[in-house]
Order: C-alpha cells, then structure tokens, then sequence
C-alpha cells in the first residue's frame, strides 16, 4: 500500500470510525500482515473482523495487536471451529474461550457457520455440509441455544458454501434456515459470494435463491472471491477467499440490497492477501452501491 492513498484515507477523518461508522462504511478482514499499517494511518474503514479462534491465547503478538486496534476501530468476531452443525455436543472449553473474547472485544456481531467441522476427537480443516432433516435442525438449535445462552447475546449464523447436496433433504436450505432463525431467534450473516458458489455448484438460480432466503433476519452482509475449477466434467466454483469480489457477486450484492435495505458488510479476504489499499477500495466500493441503493439509483458492476 502507498504512504500517499493511506494518508488521503488518514485525512479524510481526523478521528478513526466508531461504532457510528459501523453502520454505513463497510469494514475488511483484520490480518497480521496490516497490524502496523492500520496503527500508523489509521484507514479511514468502517470495521474489521477477525477469526474468533486466531485470538484465544491470552498473550502474544496477535493479542497485543487486537487490542491496539479495538482501542481505535469496531469490530465483528467470525467464528469457525464450533461446529454447530456437528453430532458431537459442543466443546465447552472452546466455547468458553470464544466467549471470554467476545465478553473482551465487545463486537458489533459474533457469527458462526451453519457447518460441522468435527467429529469425535478430530477436528477437520474445512466447514462441511449438513443434511437438511428434522434432526439436524433440532441439533443446530439446540447448539445455537447453547452459545446464545453462554454469549447473553443473539449469534449471527451464516449460509455456507457447498458442493453437494444430500439426496434425502426434507427441507431446502432457505427453509431450512427460516426455521432455525425461527425456533432460536439467531440472526443471520448473509454470505453473497457463499450464494454465488453453491447455486453455480447445484445448477440452481441465485436470485431465486435469494428470494426464499429470510433477509429480514439478515445484520451482516460478508463478500469474497471465489475460484473457478473450470473441470470439463464438473466444473465448480470453489469459496477460496483469495481473490478480489467478481462481478457476479457485486451484481448480487445490488440486487439483494434493492431488496434488504442497507446493511454492514465485509470485505473477506484470507488468502493471496493483496495491499491493504486494495481491500479498502473493494470497501469503498460496497459503500458507493448502498448509498446508491439508498438513493434509489444503482452502480454498474
């Protein structure tokens, strides 16, 4: 990132965005590799977010620097070693560190995916899809009961990314969703770039998609960059997070804006991580879009 584009954004405030800012500027992932240019230009940025589970040790670098930052930005907390869709109960360490972040940092949301990622004594690498049955609903709510009750606070849960489907759902996934927002009172973290890639992966229509979606229940809006494994056999879009927002997802995020209202939104980035200044501009440009939306009008993609 250039001094000169990290000085305009200094400039343009004289006093980092507060919980104020939060509500209208959109925010960027919080990475180590920003750490020093976020505390000697203080970009002029909505909010960051961080990965709950890359700050439970009570020391070290990672914990100073979050603080550092806290001090001068809002922030929102990501989960994504819970497992709420998992069989296993809950991991009640995990979840009490998680949460004595949360009580510390004090974010504007804490969210987590509508995902499993363990089993047994193992803990898988990737957030893996559920089955959309009566007894997964009963266990993701009753494991969304457990945070909320352990947080004092609603959890936001996000729509995954996916590959498959399994061939004995007894619900779609938006009704899948409606429900469990239903029967827990979480709100939800709409992934765009999450639509994107699992209606491409199914053969499905995102803005179908997102007509059953409950955007009413919708806090946080997460952008991203996907990858396409363009296989002559099966091609797939794959939830990389290492490249910039397509032009398919800004058209989503217009669109689903239009039908929403405004909403907080992040630029996830984490991987392939570009200058700070780039995710800022990506930000800058989610922004232009909402006011636009705001204004009736439109941004072309």
């Amino acid at each position: 990132m250039t001094n000169s584009l990290l000085n305009e954004t200094q400039a343009k405030q004289e006093a980092p965005c507060s919980a104020s800012c939060f509500a209208s500027h959109s925010g960027v992932s919080l990475k180590p590799v920003y750490y020093q240019t976020i505390l000697e230009h203080r970009p002029a940025i909505g909010f960051f977010e961080i990965h709950a589970e890359n700050y439970l040790s009570q020391g070290g670098p990672a914990a100073y620097f979050l603080r550092q930052i806290r001090q001068e930005y809002d922030m929102t907390i990501h989960g994504v070693g819970l497992s709420i869709g998992g069989e296993n109960p809950l991991d009640i360490e995990h979840l009490n560190k998680v949460a004595q972040l949360v009580e510390e940092i004090q974010p504007a949301y804490f969210s987590e995916h509508l995902a499993w990622s363990t089993h047994d004594h193992h803990f898988y690498n990737d957030l893996l899809p559920i089955r959309y049955n009566k007894d997964s609903l009963d266990r993701v709510c009753q494991h969304i009961d457990q945070v909320q009750t352990r947080m004092k606070r609603p959890i936001l849960m996000e729509n995954p990314s996916t590959y498959l489907a399994f061939a004995d759902n007894d619900f779609s996934e938006t009704d899948f969703i409606r429900e469990m927002v239903k029967r827990t009172g979480c709100d939800l973290l709409l992934d765009i770039n999450n639509v994107e890639v699992s209606c491409f992966n199914q053969g499905r229509q995102a803005i179908e998609y997102l007509e059953g979606f409950p955007l009413e229940a919708v806090k946080q809006i997460h952008l991203a960059g996907h990858t396409l494994d363009d296989n002559p056999i099966v091609p797939l879009k794959i939830d990389s997070h290492d490249d910039a927002v397509s032009q398919d997802v800004w058209s989503l995020y217009q669109y689903t804006l239009q039908r929403l209202g405004d909403c907080p939104t992040l630029i996830e980035r984490d991987g392939n991580l570009p200058e700070l200044v780039e995710l800022i501009a990506e930000a800058e440009f989610a922004d232009r879009i909402r006011r636009a939306v705001k204004q009736g009008g439109s941004v072309d993609a």
